[in-house]
């Protein structure tokens, strides 16, 4: 009875354990943007990692789209083996400026595609790097991605981040951008809680070897008396 109860309990949490992994699976599997933060005004590479989802067909092409409410004065790619870069410019309707210059048109959108032989294939993945900057005023950057099958589908990264904190569906990969103050701030925290350890650290340190000469003082007292008492005893 007791081995029958267990076989059903184990079935039970196989089936759970399975149905976890495959509602995660896909989830966890969407087109990413790596680091997810970066500084305002400050220049940044960025990693853009892209997983083929499919069982049968391979990743041929990837679009990324610059969001051109917040636009970058300079971009520039990583060669990737195998795979033909094209980025393309539009006319700004606000010019920004950089470099003490006025910059009229950026790069708001950039094509990867693959030679025959170079696609992404079913379980593998590519990354494809981008250095921007300045990067703009704002809280976050999103790039709406485009992922093209070698069967002909088409997978549109393009949601926005929700409101209520959940994941949505088909996530667009996002950049938080913090202000340059806090990321100093952030960055400083590291250190000084290192250097608070380092004299903690020394602390403790004085202290061990303060009790260790107390000991070693207490031993030789002891092993003195005891020398002087046998002296004493002898005729």
């Amino acid at each position: 009875m007791k081995q029958a109860v267990l076989r059903r309990a184990a079935a039970v949490s196989a089936m759970t354990a399975a149905f976890v992994l495959a509602v995660a699976g896909p989830a966890a599997a969407h087109v990413t943007v790596n680091p997810g933060t970066a500084t305002q005004g400050g220049y940044t590479k960025v990693t853009f990692r892209v997983p083929n989802e499919s069982d049968t067909a391979s990743t041929t092409k990837l679009e990324i789209n610059l969001p051109a409410d917040a636009p970058v004065a300079s971009v520039s790619l990583k060669p990737v083996p195998g795979w033909t870069a094209a980025p393309v410019k539009t006319k700004l309707a606000t010019p920004i400026k950089a470099h003490d210059s006025e910059i009229t048109e950026a790069v708001t959108k950039i094509t990867w595609t693959a030679a025959s032989g170079s696609e992404i294939k079913p379980g593998t993945f590519q990354e494809f790097d981008v250095s921007l900057g300045p990067l703009p005023e704002a809280d976050q950057m999103i790039f709406k991605a485009l992922q093209t099958y070698s069967d002909g589908t088409v997978v549109r990264w393009i949601d926005e981040p929700s409101t209520d904190g959940t994941e949505p569906e088909s996530p667009a990969p996002v950049l938080k951008l913090t202000a340059a103050s806090a990321a100093s701030a952030a960055a400083s925290a590291p250190a000084a809680a290192a250097e608070s350890s380092t004299a903690d650290e020394g602390g403790d340190s004085g202290l061990a070897w303060g009790i260790a000469g107390l000991v070693a003082g207490l031993a030789g007292l002891v092993l003195g008396l005891l020398a002087y008492r046998k002296a004493a005893q002898r005729p």
